[in-house]
């Protein structure tokens, strides 16, 4: 049969360990595969290799199937091995601290490596792609035929199946704050299905059984294969899994009728379905500043916020309490759910190539890190070209000179293009065959085959043979060429052609990971001399173009580790050519912008691209201890210099929004949520020494009866009254007149300084914004 995986576990039953891998088969059924000849094993490298006396050392400790000799390679050397095969995975622990005290053992390798995960990788079973595999029926597992694996016979291209999706969301009672599940009903609860369903359970008062066992019957008979929401590894499926403990209604959700568990990466698991919390996967996107569901549904084209209810969390309670805007907050989380399932939209068949490119299943691959998505993709790897896997180990961080940045000189600059370089790192490892496996130790002679020497820090490689990075990184990138030249065989707009550019995006995305998983104190290869050449290179090559640029007339205003910012120019095409031929790496334009807003600290900058859309980096827009306010009045600052023809309009139409915003606080006409500061508590209240505005607000909180610990989001503002002004941090679910709020604060702390951070660039001074008059500078007759 052809099969589609979706998600993979295992069970122990009577004693023998069952691999159960969950999917839609060729003829679009749910189906669940099931082998029980696999057994977990591990690696234990020795002196003297002896299988028996091994076998019969480890059987007193548990019991072992087998133990043989057998080579494989290890950083890319031939190395003889003991394979410890175990007769259940509970045991592998147990065997490997054995074999960890055994004779002539020096050390035990792949011992970590997940039960159901080795058996994906040892049998090539990709996750979200098409498998071709030799099945017997073998009735029923639950609700769903099962077969027993006969033999997995390899990949197959083509489309994934046809999905069945649910978005769900919840909105929870929280009068005092941050909800406790046992005490606060989940209000309501909707859910939205990719055939165009739509439900809201909503609690009887404060009793929210029937919201729960609402969901359970709909998520029974809609049978989803995707479960998807947005922070609900964070919130939705913690609070649903404790309230419903509390209320003793089982939250049997997943395929075999069991209830969700908490998993690896912090991901809950839903046992034949695939749980995504599309926030996990936002997170990783740097252009998004305000990753909150509204924003970023707006950031996709799914809603504008302007179109939909906005509702600030902590009045979920307000509306619930008021039979009159009980129809507002249903519209709320109808608003919710509809932006969770059509940002599924977006980025499941991005998720879903990620997925079946490392390996990883579904669940599990966007809340992984990164570092992790590569791992599992060259364990992967490192089976098929026969290499042991070295272990992860606790090491301390190790500085080491990074990508080079360049200076820029502050100010606003027109016609400013970005040069990419692409798959710089990359290329750079592949080039210098840049791998754990090719580097020299300082006191290894230089190999007949000769060698490559990093500039600046030194380090040895040798030329030959291809190590395990470069290897894995060729066949990266000749997969994705492969996929990109297959894609100009369609429409942009045509099915075949989405899913080939997901692929090919998915791909260079696991290739540009490379580099930061070999620096990473996490990774199995770590290795900080490969990370520290590969940047060393990047830094020699970035100066060259540099130079190269200067001697064709091309002014370099930035650079930034693989990419350069040049005034527009006609010998920008020579330059391209230059690094093509001189360093075989493409480069291309990435960005165009009408303007470009460089304040004094390297990697923050703003630019107006062509399209009218403004590009943000470094800015405080992303910091926690801003109120929205000041985040909004530094985007809106950004806009206003980045839009104005000179930099004279620039200061003058900053200056005027600001002292807007300024008497519009003194005068009290605000909404006082948009003065709320977040901070969330990093330890237990009695841990802290210092008190910081967010612990006082906390503590205050705790007095009046509420649960506040590590981990409590504490939402406070700044209120008028003596004393320091962590001590005058106030919850906001106390502050009811605004009148209370110390407006001085927000305007010195909060709103100029927001803006000053960007407009000072330009010679706004802190009296122009508190005058709001603007003295002439220097730079106004510079223009």
């Amino acid at each position: 049969m052809r099969f589609w995986p979706l998600d993979a576990t295992y069970s122990v039953v009577g004693g023998v360990p069952e691999v159960r891998v969950f999917g839609v088969d060729g003829e679009g059924r749910r189906v669940v595969l099931v082998d029980r000849r696999f057994r977990p094993y591990f690696y234990a490298k020795c002196d003297k290799c002896d299988a028996s006396l091994a076998k019969s050392y480890l059987s007193r400790v548990a019991p072992v199937e087998a133990v043989e000799v057998v080579e494989r390679r290890f950083f890319g050397r031939p190395t003889i091995f003991l394979k410890v095969v175990a007769k259940v995975p509970e045991d592998v622990r147990k065997l490997r601290e054995a074999a960890l005290g055994a004779p002539g053992v020096v050390d035990v390798y792949e011992a970590d490596i997940r039960y159901y995960m080795r058996y994906m990788i040892d049998k090539g079973v990709v996750p979200c792609a098409w498998n071709v595999v030799e099945a017997r029926e073998a009735g029923k597992l639950g609700p769903l035929p099962l077969y027993e694996v006969v033999e997995w016979a390899g990949v197959e291209e083509g489309f994934p199946p046809p999905l069945r999706v649910l978005a769900f969301d919840i909105e929870v009672y929280n009068e005092r704050g941050s909800p406790d599940p046992l005490r606060d009903p989940v209000v309501m609860l909707a859910v939205k299905t990719s055939d165009g369903r739509e439900e809201v359970f909503e609690a009887e008062g404060r009793d929210d059984r029937r919201v729960i066992r609402g969901f359970v019957d709909f998520v029974k008979e809609f049978d989803p294969d995707v479960i998807v929401g947005y922070n609900s590894n964070g919130f939705d499926w913690p609070y649903l899994s404790e309230r419903a403990k509390a209320l003793g209604v089982p939250l049997r959700v997943d395929r075999l009728g069991g209830v969700p568990q908490q998993s690896v990466y912090g991901h809950w698991s839903v046992v034949g379905r695939a749980n995504v919390d599309l926030y996990n996967i936002v997170d990783e996107f740097p252009e998004i500043k305000v990753k909150t569901l509204d924003r970023v549904a707006e950031y996709f084209g799914v809603m504008k916020r302007s179109e939909r209810v906005l509702i600030p969390g902590h009045k979920v309670y307000e509306y619930w309490n008021d039979p009159a805007k009980r129809p507002t907050l249903m519209r709320y989380v109808l608003d919710d759910v509809r932006s969770t399932l059509g940002l599924a939209e977006k980025l499941l068949p991005f998720l879903i190539q990620l997925s079946s490119v490392s390996g990883l299943p579904l669940d599990q691959v966007a809340a992984a890190s990164v570092g992790n998505r590569v791992e599992w993709m060259l364990l992967r790897y490192a089976y098929r070209m026969g290499e042991v896997a070295p272990n992860r180990e606790e090491r301390e961080y190790e500085p080491y000179k990074g990508a080079i940045v360049l200076e820029p000189k502050p100010g606003l600059y027109s016609d400013v293009l970005v040069l990419d370089f692409s798959s710089m790192y990359p290329n750079i490892m592949m080039k210098y065959n840049l791998s754990p496996d090719t580097y020299l130790e300082p006191h290894e002679p230089d190999p007949p085959e000769g060698v490559v020497v990093a500039p600046e820090v030194g380090h040895r490689f040798r030329k030959a043979p291809t190590g395990f990075i470069p290897a894995v990184l060729k066949h990266l990138v000749e997969l994705r060429r492969a996929v990109r030249e297959e894609a100009k065989k369609y429409p942009p707009d045509s099915p075949e052609y989405r899913l080939l550019d997901e692929r090919q995006r998915a791909l260079k995305v696991m290739a540009n990971a490379m580099y930061g998983y070999l620096g990473w104190v996490g990774a199995r290869w770590y290795k900080k001399e490969v990370a520290e050449s590969v940047t060393a290179f990047a830094r020699a090559i970035l100066l060259d173009v540099v130079e190269y640029a200067k001697r064709l007339g091309i002014e370099v205003i930035y650079g930034d580790t693989d990419s350069l910012f040049v005034k527009k120019s006609g010998a920008v095409d020579r330059l391209v050519k230059y690094v093509e031929e001189r360093h075989g790496i493409e480069i291309k334009v990435d960005k165009d912008y009408e303007r470009v807003l460089f304040t004094e600290a390297k990697k923050r900058y703003a630019g107006l691209l062509r399209d009218g859309r403004i590009d943000i980096v470094g800015f405080e827009v992303v910091r926690g201890d801003w109120c929205e306010l000041a985040k909004e009045v530094q985007l809106n600052v950004v806009e206003l210099i980045l839009k104005s023809k000179s930099v004279g309009e620039a200061r003058e139409r900053v200056v005027k929004y600001v002292r807007e915003v300024v008497e519009r606080l003194k005068a009290y006409k605000f909404d006082l949520d948009d003065l709320i500061i977040w901070k969330t508590l990093d330890k237990e209240l009695d841990e802290y020494k210092a008190y910081g505005p967010h612990v006082h607000a906390a503590l205050e909180l705790k007095r009046r009866g509420y649960k506040v610990g590590k981990g409590t989001t504490v939402g406070y503002v700044i209120v008028r009254g003596p004393g320091k002004v962590s001590e005058r941090a106030m919850p906001y679910i106390f502050v009811d007149d605004a009148s209370k709020v110390d407006v001085d604060y927000y305007i010195e702390k909060q709103v100029i300084p927001a803006a000053l951070r960007i407009a000072e660039v330009l010679g706004v001074k802190e009296s122009d914004l508190k005058t709001g008059r603007v003295e002439k500078s220097l730079l106004d007759f510079l223009g």
